[in-house]
């Protein structure tokens, strides 16, 4: 993936609109955090906020914000690598079509990375721009291709809104019985749909966050291994470098090293 431009969090004023008959000259994609209008097929169409759509290089690029109403989005402009596309394409994601998409907070964060790392330009940025630009996509597809029965279930709704804040902000100290009460559930009944809904129990999904975050931080970083820790939302440092090995089957530091070698 060449990344062209990337912006987060934008809001437009309410004259805001987007008139590019031949296209942006590349691929964009777009998370809708406002309602907004736009024109598709011959049609000025209605789009909810929390939707996404992918234009892709060529279509034309008509649309605008709600009288009378701001323009939330963030979007990313880009163009594919050789074969590329092709991974792409089996991901399934529909081209130049707004997709409602329920809860965009994780879809969001990846934007919000994707922006810092570009902003960064650390030695491991461009490496890490892949990563966070294929999560992205294949959260994505992932969302676009539930069952309908998932997609619709309030309690799915709900945990999924826990899993957000939990990649958001690894750093925060959650237990079962804190995030159990928040969306008003037993810590059983909790745990049971956690597990059915994203295949990790709540633990190792909070856990997997954490590895993440304190990777980004020991590639992207000059912070000790031993703040990190500490900036993860862990209390003891030998927890975390346990936990670390135990999940990349290395040290901390030894991932460090390895990703400063390439």
């Amino acid at each position: 993936m060449l990344l062209h431009h990337v912006g987060y969090d934008h809001v437009h004023d309410a004259d805001f609109r987007i008139d590019r008959p031949d296209g942006s000259g590349d691929w964009l994609l777009l998370i809708l955090k406002s309602e907004s209008l736009f024109m598709l097929g011959g049609k000025e169409v209605y789009v909810p906020e929390n939707s996404m759509i992918v234009y892709p290089e060529g279509m034309p690029q008509f649309y605008r914000c709600m009288p009378q109403h701001s323009f939330a989005n963030d979007w990313l402009h880009f163009a594919f690598e050789p074969g590329e596309q092709e991974r792409f394409d089996s991901l399934d994601i529909p081209a130049g079509k707004p997709e409602p998409m329920g809860n965009v907070s994780f879809l969001s964060y990846c934007m919000k990375m994707i922006s810092e790392e570009n902003a960064a330009r650390q030695r491991n940025s461009a490496g890490n721009l892949q990563l966070w630009f294929w999560l992205l996509l294949n959260r994505i597809s992932d969302m676009l291709h539930q069952t309908e029965t998932v997609r619709t279930d309030l309690t799915y709704e709900m945990l999924l809104t826990i899993r957000s804040k939990i990649y958001t902000e690894p750093y925060v100290q959650r237990t079962v019985e804190w995030s159990s009460h928040e969306v008003r559930m037993s810590r059983t009944a909790f745990q049971y749909y956690y597990k059915k809904y994203f295949g990790v129990t709540f633990m190792q999904d909070l856990i997997n966050a954490r590895i993440a975050f304190a990777q980004m931080l020991l590639t992207t970083t000059d912070m000790t291994v031993r703040d990190i820790a500490y900036k993860s939302g862990y209390r003891s440092y030998e927890h975390f470098a346990r936990q670390f090995h135990e999940h990349c089957g290395c040290t901390p530091l030894a991932y460090r090293n390895a990703a400063e070698k390439g």
